[in-house]
């Protein structure tokens, strides 16, 4: 593993130990030449997986991106840390285990939709502002009936329109 403060690529390994949830390895890394200190995860990779875009142009899965876009999801809100990894690791394995190496970008917004659902209604409504491009007030209306379970049968199709 190359060191990210002087670019040797002898480092020692000096702590490694599961997460958590047991779905990754940490291990606490340092560096002979300059001392330095740094931490790596090791997960399993089933697949290579790429993501199919809205515009046909495909690209490989990043975890990160996922992650990074959970995360702003659930800015500022009262979630732990260890559930949110939960939800990426359960969000991965699910894509992995599918079956296919070519996933569509709307299949993963659905799963992390559904997801966030389970885990908070707030980030389930911002990452579904962004995943279904709301532009209008009504949509976030609809969506909130969805959620309260009112009765209304309103709901947003993924084109932004509502129907009944």
């Amino acid at each position: 593993m190359r060191c990210p403060y002087c670019g040797s690529l002898d480092t020692q390994v000096k702590d490694s130990r599961p997460t958590e949830d047991s779905s990754a390895i940490r291990r606490r890394r340092v560096c002979p030449d300059c001392g330095g200190r740094f931490t790596t995860f090791e997960r399993v990779q089933l697949r290579e997986l790429t993501v199919v875009k809205r515009s046909g142009r495909r690209t490989p899965f990043d975890r990160d991106k996922l992650a990074r876009s959970i995360e702003v999801a659930l800015r500022k809100r009262p979630v732990e840390p260890e559930r949110v990894e939960r939800l990426i690791n359960g969000v991965v394995r699910q894509l992995e285990s599918q079956g296919e190496g070519e996933i569509t970008s709307e299949e993963i917004g659905s799963l992390v939709m559904e997801a966030l659902k389970a885990l908070d209604d707030v980030a389930y409504v911002r990452f579904a502002s962004v995943y279904r491009n709301f532009t209008e007030a009504r949509e976030f209306s609809a969506l909130l009936d969805e959620i309260s379970g009112d009765g209304r049968e309103a709901a947003v199709d993924e084109a932004g329109g509502e129907r009944d």
